[in-house]
């Protein structure tokens, strides 16, 4: 295979390959998706890596050996694509947990120039001062997403930039979460020797893999279901208006179906998998599936009736947590989208049947590939698990045109052919020689 090592180059505009890294460190799965756009200015997925989960409960590193150990197993998995052996260095996170919380504030600025237009640089300004806010002791803010402006007393203003005016104030979400935790993170990041490019929540990645623009504006709640947690985003107005973090997801259900039919927890998550339902009554009682016994011991049968029963349980509490979210956001009479489950939870039979029976919502099922190029590419990569691990490279691209942020990622091969007769003055081919006389003159 041809070796190329990604390294950061500045956008010239021409020619070059901008890649996204989503990095999901999940309760029962770590993901490692690696993104660039085409020609068409459209996101390809050109590689994906995955690994068992091995030192996450929850959402939360509860063992920082173990996580490094399957963070780089993932990360390796992902190197080795169709087009080569790439070497990753950056990546975007996401997090998620009980740990994290969501919080409404209204804040203000004054430009001190009064003349002149507001700017970017303003807004940058505005939401570095969010940012400054004082946290309770032991946590910090994670994401400052402003919602809507007021332009000196001018409400209900969603893009202030060009407008004349001296006071700003606006609506912000702040998303918040433990130090220590957001700290284990990213010291699980370093020490699989990769450099943290910004961390996001879980569920606004997901909510950008699997809505459409169109929706986000109609009103609609996010629920993707992961191993440890059940996480939620309410968007209005095509603005994210509520967040939340249920500490429930498939790993309970399993965990309750290991209690219930008295089995080991490998064949309890074989039988969700297989024969998962959300409804018992889709089920007939004589439907019998057998498991084998311990050691000496006869196989154990079960019901898909009984199965069923379970999972039902759980889920119904599940949903009712979801339920309590959506009316306490005050937006559950603006919701005209309806809900859209996805995650590794949403591949339960007949789940949408009971969040409509008990929401009296529509509901769908929200499949990552709602902005991708490629959707065939990568066997698997249709599946309501990965909403997260592609939500959060779509969210690299997002941050990435939004600060012009020169993260542009070139092989260096290629990079030196192309540049071989062209004027060195300054270029990357200047800086890639003197690293090599470096290099040698170190050596001597």
């Amino acid at each position: 295979m041809k070796d190329k090592s990604f390294v950061e180059k500045e956008d010239s505009g021409q020619g070059n390959t901008r890649v996204i890294v989503g990095l999901d460190i999940g309760t029962t799965k770590i993901a490692c998706f690696i993104g660039r756009k085409n020609e068409h200015n459209k996101i390809e997925i050109i590689s994906m890596g995955k690994s068992e989960s091995m030192g996450v409960m929850h959402g939360v590193v509860a063992n920082i050996e173990k996580t490094v150990q399957s963070i780089t197993a993932a990360v390796n998995a992902a190197q080795l694509c169709k087009e080569g052996t790439l070497t990753i260095k950056n990546v975007y996170v996401g997090i998620a947990g009980q740990h994290i919380k969501s919080i409404q504030h209204r804040g203000m600025y004054t430009k001190r120039d009064n003349t002149s237009e507001i700017s970017q640089e303003d807004i940058d300004f505005f939401v570095d001062d969010m940012h400054k806010m004082v946290m309770p002791p032991g946590e910090e803010i994670i994401d400052v997403i402003p919602q809507e402006y007021i332009v000196d007393g001018s409400p209900e203003i969603k893009e202030p930039i060009g407008m004349a005016g001296v006071r700003l104030e606006a609506n912000f979400h702040i998303i918040t979460g433990q130090i220590n935790n957001v700290m284990n993170i990213k010291r699980c990041i370093e020490r699989a020797n990769l450099n943290v490019r910004d961390i996001i929540l879980e569920p606004i990645a997901s909510a950008d893999a699997v809505l459409s623009d169109e929706e986000k504006e109609a009103g609609i709640v996010l629920v993707d279901i992961g191993g440890g947690t059940t996480d939620i985003a309410i968007f209005q107005d095509g603005i994210i208006r509520h967040t939340a973090v249920i500490p429930f997801g498939g790993n309970i259900i399993t965990n309750d179906i290991r209690e219930g039919c008295k089995i080991l927890s490998r064949h309890a998550e074989a039988l969700k998998i297989k024969y998962g339902s959300a409804s018992a009554s889709e089920n007939k009682e004589n439907e019998v599936v057998c498991i084998p016994g311990l050691r000496g011991r006869e196989p154990k049968e079960i019901t898909l009736k009984n199965l069923s029963n379970i999972i039902q349980a759980r889920m119904e509490e599940i949903i009712e947590l979801v339920n309590y979210e959506i009316k306490n956001s005050g937006y559950s009479k603006k919701l005209i989208g309806g809900i859209v489950v996805t995650g590794g939870g949403a591949q339960l039979k007949h789940l949408t049947q009971l969040f409509e029976y008990m929401t009296g919502m529509d509901t769908r099922i929200g499949y990552p590939t709602e902005h991708l190029a490629n959707s065939n590419d990568i066997e698997g990569i249709e599946s309501p698990m990965f909403s997260t691990g592609i939500g959060l490279v779509l969210q690299g691209f997002k941050k990435l045109d939004d600060t012009k942020e020169p993260v542009v990622t070139t092989p260096i091969k290629e990079e030196v052919t192309k540049h071989s007769n062209r004027e060195r003055r300054g270029t990357f081919f200047d800086k890639f020689l003197n690293k090599t006389k470096e290099f040698f003159t170190d050596e001597n």
